[in-house]
C-alpha cells in the first residue's frame, strides 16, 4: 500500500467483517430451520386435559378406597398372628347349654359328658364362609360318624329366625344335630365374635381346640383332635 491509498476492505485486510464470528462471540447467523419453533410448522399442540367435577369426586373416592383397603388388609394381616377370644378357652371347661334342636327335641352339652367328644359349630344361614364349612363338616361326619362313634358335632345356628336355619339345614342335608341360638347367649358365653368358630370339647368338658374362620384344614384338625387315623395307617372310615 502506497502513502496517501486506503486499503480496500476485503482486499487483505486484516480486520473481520461484520458477518465473521470471531472467537467466542455469538453468531449472528439465524438458526438452522429444523431447531426453529414448531409453533409456526403447521403442527398444534395438544389441549389440556380438563376434568369434570364428577370425574375428580371418582378419582378422590377410589384413591381413599385404596388407601381403606390397603389398611384393612395389613390390619387383617396383624389379627391374624394373634389369639383371637374364642382361642382363649382352650384348656378350659366349656360353658354348659341346653338349647332345642330342628328336630324338636332339647340338647345338652352334659348329655355326651364322658360318653363323646363333642365338635361344636357356630354357624348362620347368611354367612359365607359358613356355608363352605358345612358341607365339610357333612363330609367329614358322613364318612367318620359311624353307630358307636366316639364323637358327636352340634352345630348351633345363631339365625334369628327358626326357618332359615331349617332352610339351609335341609338343603344341605346336613346329618348332625341343628341347634337354636338365636340371642346368641350360649355363643357369647364361648367368646364366639364371629362366625365360623368350631371348638372341640373332650369327655372331660374342658376345650381343646378352638378355630375362628374357615380353616382348610378343619378336617385334618378334627381328625387329630378326635383320634381318628390318617387314610393309609388304619383302614378308612374307623372313628373309634
Amino acid at each position: 500500500m502506497t502513502n496517501g491509498e486506503l486499503e480496500a476492505p476485503g482486499e487483505g485486510s486484516s480486520e473481520t467483517t461484520a458477518s465473521e464470528t470471531r472467537p467466542g462471540a455469538i453468531s449472528a447467523e439465524p438458526r438452522p430451520k429444523e431447531a426453529t419453533n414448531l409453533a409456526g410448522s403447521g403442527e398444534r399442540g395438544r389441549p389440556p386435559v380438563r376434568l369434570s367435577a364428577l370425574q375428580a369426586a371418582a378419582i378422590v373416592v377410589l384413591a381413599a378406597f385404596t388407601i381403606f383397603i390397603t389398611w384393612r388388609t395389613k390390619a387383617l394381616e396383624k389379627a391374624v398372628g394373634k389369639r383371637t377370644a374364642a382361642s382363649t378357652m382352650i384348656s378350659k371347661k366349656a360353658p354348659d347349654f341346653s338349647l332345642a334342636a330342628l328336630s324338636g327335641e332339647s340338647i345338652a352339652l352334659a348329655d355326651y359328658r364322658g360318653k363323646k367328644t363333642v365338635v361344636v359349630s357356630y354357624w348362620a344361614s347368611w354367612c359365607g364362609p359358613c356355608r363352605v364349612e358345612l358341607p365339610q363338616l357333612r363330609d367329614f361326619y358322613n364318612r367318620y360318624h359311624k353307630n358307636d362313634a366316639s364323637f358327636e358335632i352340634l352345630a348351633i345356628s345363631i339365625d334369628e329366625e327358626k326357618s332359615d336355619a331349617e332352610k339351609y339345614a335341609t338343603s344341605e342335608k346336613l346329618p348332625f344335630p341343628v341347634l337354636l341360638d338365636p340371642h346368641t347367649k350360649t355363643a357369647d358365653a364361648y367368646q364366639v365374635e364371629a362366625i365360623p368358630t368350631t371348638f372341640v370339647i373332650d369327655k372331660n368338658g374342658t376345650v381343646t381346640y378352638a378355630k375362628t374362620g374357615l380353616d382348610e384344614t378343619m378336617q385334618f384338625q378334627l381328625m387329630s383332635k378326635l383320634g381318628i387315623k390318617f387314610p393309609g395307617t388304619e383302614n378308612d372310615g374307623d372313628a373309634k
